[in-house]
């Protein structure tokens, strides 16, 4: 048995990670590289749009907590 197709192995949780580092803006080098050979592109995307999501809301929540 041959395990050459396995190339991809990550959690859905490892993915929102990285896109989590990302939108702080800080990630090593090294941590970037394994990313881009582990990381199931799917997986990011999904986590970077989850991210986007809670971060327009916590938007959302400070400008009504400020104004109202």
């Amino acid at each position: 048995m041959n395990d050459s197709g396995r190339g991809r192995k990550s959690s859905f949780g490892q993915s929102m990670k990285a896109v989590m580092w990302s939108f702080f803006g800080v990630r090593k080098r090294r941590d970037l590289e394994a990313d881009a050979t582990q990381l199931n592109p799917l997986h990011v995307i999904i986590a970077a749009l989850i991210g986007a999501a809670i971060f327009i809301g916590v938007l959302i929540l400070i400008v009504r907590v400020v104004v109202g």
